[in-house]
Parts: structure tokens; C-alpha cells; sequence
């Protein structure tokens, strides 16, 4: 994490007034930060950031994308008692948010990976504005791909662009952009998506439709001899509930937005075990 970044998060967790830090003896003490809850932990590196600025001895064994027990200690502190409490609930909001994300995004490979060897499971832009990169990397943590970063990684042409541009021209006015990037369109039904095959993206996002209406798409394209020309993505009210319907269906690509947006966080916390007196 960069320096600029840790210190936008602590002056807005700090204030111009830490009233409530300053009252506790500022002597050196040891800490320990452990999971309440099974999970895969994410957020390792930028929470060691956190503890660096505030000169704080950081120990652990981990890696991010490891499994934990309940119990397990995740960090080992020592340092002033102050600079710990200062430190306590931003490190603790990264870890347990990070590390829901890349817990759910774990389980939902799980289930693809019962079906599939090769689907994709991905996130969108459906993120949290300020840490999206952050939350981009606990689904890649957990085994996810983050998809776009932001507007300038690929084209995507969505629903709008086809609403005001018609999706022939939107196609042909996404290919005069720089060849680097690929193109990718969504679309609703198996008529557009063959439309847009023989126009030449290079991925197909299959918006909204049920498993069977991917299939079918999937089927025609083989038909006819289109399929291994482009990617194919599904996306749009798939859950956990529902994924492994998605997964059966041979698609490349599943996003899920709500890896991010519907994750929940894991209890995390931060035990002082020792100061000196």
C-alpha cells in the first residue's frame, strides 16, 4: 500500500482529535490478531503497511489466500500501546472485508470447480469507490479474476451503447480503438450474440439469461463453427444459490458482482497480551 493511501485512511479514522488513544500510557506492549471464524485470508500485505507507518513490529507466517481456522493468529504486534490502538480498526476493517470477499469468492470456485476445470470465476466494477483495487485483488486472492480495473482496461459495449448506437456500430466504432484492447459486448438473446461473433469481438457477455438459454447459445455457436472464436461470459443475478446451474452449462466466463457487494465480513479482532508496566 502506498504511503499517500495509509495516510488518507488514518486521517479519516484519527480525526483532528484522537481523544480516545491518548489516554492510555503509551509503553511498549505485545498483540495478537486472530480469526474468530473459518475463512481465506486477504489483505495480509496492505494491513503490514498500516502497522510499518505507525512503527510497529509486524510477525506472520502467512500468505494471502491462506485457509484459517478459527483461532488462528493471523499477526504478531509489538510496539508503543498507542500506535497499536491507532492501528486497531483501520488494520482490522482491511482484513475483515478483504478477507469475506476472498472467503466467498473461494467458495463460489469451489462449486464451479466440481463441474469445470476451465470456467472462470470473475467480479465487476460493482465495487467500493476508493478501494476498489483492493477488492479487485481479495477476489483474485481467492481465486477469482478481477476483470476490468477500470474503463480503460477493454471495451465493453453494454446496453446503453447499444440503445444509442445500435449494436452493429457500436461494434465497428469499438474496433478503430487501439488494437490492444479487447472488445467485448453484452447482449441479451442468442441472435445478438451470434450478430456480434460475426462481427468480431473477442468476448460475448451473455446478460441475464438462464442456464438453458446459455446452453442453447453455446450450442448454435459450435453449429455454427463460431464458438472457439470468442469467449463467452455469463453474468447477471447468478449467487451462490444458483451458480452451479452456470457452471454445468461449458461457459469461459462467470462474473458475479456480488463477490464483492454481498460478501460478508469475518470477524477479526485484536487481543493486547502483554505491556510493560
Amino acid at each position: 500500500m502506498l504511503i499517500r493511501e495509509v495516510e488518507s485512511f488514518i486521517e479519516e479514522d484519527l480525526g483532528y482529535d484522537d481523544v480516545s488513544c491518548t489516554i492510555v500510557p503509551d509503553r511498549p506492549a505485545e498483540a495478537i490478531i486472530f480469526t474468530k471464524e473459518d475463512c481465506t485470508v486477504a489483505g495480509l500485505n496492505e494491513v503490514a503497511s498500516i502497522f510499518c507507518y505507525f512503527g510497529i513490529q509486524v510477525e506472520t507466517d502467512l500468505k494471502d489466500g491462506d485457509h484459517l481456522s478459527k483461532g488462528d493468529i493471523i499477526f504478531r504486534l509489538r510496539g508503543g500501546a498507542v500506535s497499536i490502538l491507532r492501528a486497531e480498526r483501520l488494520s482490522l476493517n482491511f482484513l475483515g472485508h478483504l478477507s469475506g470477499i476472498a472467503t466467498l469468492t473461494r467458495t463460489c470456485v469451489d462449486i464451479v470447480r466440481e463441474h469445470s476445470e476451465t470456467t472462470r470465476i470473475a467480479c465487476t466494477r460493482k465495487t467500493t469507490p476508493g478501494i476498489r483495487k483492493f477488492e479487485k485483488l481479495a477476489v483474485a486472492v481467492g481465486g477469482g479474476d478481477p476483470h476490468r480495473f477500470n474503463l480503460s482496461d477493454a471495451v465493453m459495449i453494454k446496453d446503453n451503447h447499444i440503445k444509442l448506437m445500435g449494436i452493429e456500430a457500436a461494434i465497428k466504432a469499438a474496433r478503430k480503438t487501439s488494437f490492444t484492447r479487447k472488445i467485448e459486448v453484452e447482449v441479451e438473446s442468442t441472435e445478438d450474440a451470434i450478430l456480434a461473433v460475426k462481427l468480431g469481438v473477442d468476448i460475448i457477455m451473455l446478460d441475464n439469461m438462464p442456464p438453458e438459454a446459455v446452453k442453447e447459445t453455446l450450442s448454435l455457436l459450435e453449429e455454427k463453427g463460431l464458438r472457439k472464436s470468442v469467449l463467452v461470459e455469463a453474468s447477471g443475478g447468478i449467487s451462490p444459490e444458483n451458480l452451479e446451474g452456470y457452471a454445468k452449462t461449458g461457459v469461459d466466463i462467470i462474473s458475479m458482482g456480488s463477490l464483492i457487494h454481498k460478501s460478508r465480513w469475518i470477524d477479526i479482532s485484536l487481543e493486547i497480551i502483554n505491556s510493560e508496566n
